[in-house]
């Protein structure tokens, strides 16, 4: 297999410090995007690892958001993608960035998801790509991701949903080798206890029956606050949320260790740990690395799939 393609994130965070961290207690090959001169406070590398240094660094402080680490992020996501696309490198792990210093560095995206899926020439979420979780507890798809609630429901549509189960049945099967049963949330509480607390449920009721039609294993709506322990449980192998917190709430209670950001569509493997750059810790060594080491290793037992 031909090492992992690993990027630092924003280097105010603590992206370059649990990455170092990670890569002593496994054994995965890794090339590693980022700025050296900001990497090598966070220790030695060990021998399995290589760097490729997209320069800068300075007036970066820990903490602080800076149009220079943003330009360093992604610039390391650029020489990453670059590589995978080159056949250097088998999947991509990426540590978090900072989207306040990624717009002010000029990027015209929220953050990695539309980023990777723009260059992957992905137009449409929910249908080209979409952003998954895996864990040994939970699996959840999203239906809307980096909007506001009140066009998070809106966005509620039985072709939405259709296209949504399409992708992620198709995308679960390459990484687990088997469709799954899918289970959709609905976004009212109760599901909308037939209509008496809105009836977005209609529209989700009918989206899941046009895919059960095209033979995909699915149900619902339920209501979302029992299913996901009934997922947990064993009786569904994803969730599909209708909004980001809907789905992310269960997952980081449940799985925060031990879970991935993928994101679903792309041409390769990619994934990412569930938390942001924690600004407040950076620098001072108190970051877990775990799960870190765990994104490392979930993508290089996968990457094969992706094989090209």
């Amino acid at each position: 297999m031909k090492p992992l393609a690993i990027t630092l994130g924003d280097p105010a965070g603590i992206g370059p410090e649990v990455v170092v961290r990670a890569l002593r207690d496994v054994q995965t090959t890794a090339t590693l995007f980022g700025s050296r001169a900001l990497t090598e406070a966070s220790g030695e590398l060990p021998p399995h690892v290589r760097f490729v240094d997209v320069g800068g660094g300075d007036g970066v402080r820990f903490g602080e958001v800076s149009a220079e680490a943003g330009r360093i992020a992604l610039a390391s996501i650029d020489a990453a993608v670059g590589a995978i696309e080159r056949g250097d490198c088998s999947a991509l792990v990426t540590a978090p960035i900072h989207k306040q210093a990624i717009a002010a560095a000029g990027a015209r995206f929220p953050g990695h998801t539309e980023l990777l899926a723009e260059r992957a020439g992905l137009r449409h979420y929910g249908r080209d790509y979409a952003m998954y979780f895996d864990s040994p507890e939970i699996r959840t798809v999203l239906l809307t991701v980096h909007v506001s609630l009140r066009k998070a429901i809106e966005a509620v549509t039985a072709d939405g949903i259709a296209a949504l189960a399409r992708l992620t049945s198709r995308e679960h099967e390459r990484l687990h080798g088997k469709r799954p049963r899918i289970a959709v949330a609905g976004v009212n509480p109760h599901a909308g206890e037939g209509g008496m607390f809105g009836d977005e449920e209609r529209a989700i009721a009918e989206g899941v029956a046009a895919s059960r039609a095209e033979g995909i294993s699915i149900e619902g709506p339920f209501a979302a606050d029992t299913l996901f322990r009934a997922a947990r449980n064993g009786k569904y192998d994803v969730v599909m949320a209708m909004y980001h917190d809907q789905g992310l709430i269960p997952v980081k209670t449940l799985a925060f260790e031990s879970s991935v950001n993928v994101t679903i569509g792309l041409p390769y493997l990619r994934a990412s740990v569930d938390h942001g750059t924690a600004f407040d810790i950076a620098g001072k060594g108190l970051a877990d690395p775990q799960p870190m080491r765990y994104a490392i290793e979930w993508t290089a037992r996968h990457a094969g799939r992706y094989a090209r």
